[in-house]
């Protein structure tokens, strides 16, 4: 899977809708937020993420950039930092060591988690526009990895930081069209448990299930037509990125 292409693709999608929205609109998947500050953070992410690919593990976490305050400034210094981001994901070898906050300390570990943070805040600047999206967006194979990052990644690095599962359950998670099937293990204070199914005797609390885009995007809190039957609540204790 090419991830240095999808995020080259998702940013100038990203940057499209962002422009046509215009910097105060309000992006309703971040309430908090303009599209300017979607735009500033996704230009200090692309920015310190090219710094942490050629970062050493021992050198620690790089330090956070910050983006200018306007829109058209931010726009520019946010295309430098994506250039520099991308040359570095393609010329420095994927097995290089390098920091990273989760995981192999290695270099391509950028490449997949930028692919999927871009692409999901390419989503967030596409409803700031204020059009539904379509029911798909996303190719199933790419859809299905950022449901598998999500779980396997990054819900295990924010119990790290501190934010706990907080309900106890087995969810069944089922991306038809990409053939992935994952089975979750909650247990309120405890480290998600994530598997491939071992048989048809897992007995599970809740299912949720569609397309892989519509997994995608469910995962994420973003709108869309995930189907959960069951126990709801189980998907709302999985800590959010």
């Amino acid at each position: 899977m090419d991830f240095v292409a999808q995020i080259e693709n998702q940013a100038s999608l990203m940057r499209s809708a962002a422009v046509k929205a215009g910097p105060s609109a309000a992006v309703p998947s971040c309430p908090e937020w303009t599209v300017l500050d979607l735009v500033r953070h996704q230009a200090e992410v692309h920015t310190w993420a090219a710094q942490a690919v050629v970062t050493a593990p021992e050198e620690g976490r790089p330090k956070w950039p910050k983006s200018p305050e306007g829109f058209d400034e931010t726009l520019s210094w946010w295309e430098a930092g994506l250039s520099t981001l991308l040359d570095r994901l393609r010329e420095v070898p994927a097995d290089r060591a390098a920091w990273t906050f989760h995981g192999p300390q290695l270099a391509g570990f950028w490449a997949r988690r930028q692919a999927h943070e871009t692409s999901i805040h390419r989503l967030d600047a596409e409803l700031a526009t204020g059009h539904e999206l379509p029911a798909l967006v996303f190719d199933p194979e790419f859809a299905a990895d950022g449901v598998d990052e999500y779980l396997t990644v990054l819900v295990a690095r924010r119990i790290e930081l501190g934010y706990p599962v907080t309900a106890t359950g087995r969810l069944l998670v089922h991306a038809a069209d990409a053939g992935r099937t994952w089975e979750v293990r909650l247990t309120e204070g405890e480290p998600l448990v994530v598997t491939a199914p071992q048989d048809s005797a897992f007995d599970e609390d809740a299912t949720l299930a569609g397309t892989a885009d519509a997994i995608y995007r469910a995962v994420y809190a973003r709108p869309g037509h995930a189907i959960v039957t069951g126990d709801e609540s189980l998907l709302a204790a999985l800590p959010r990125p």
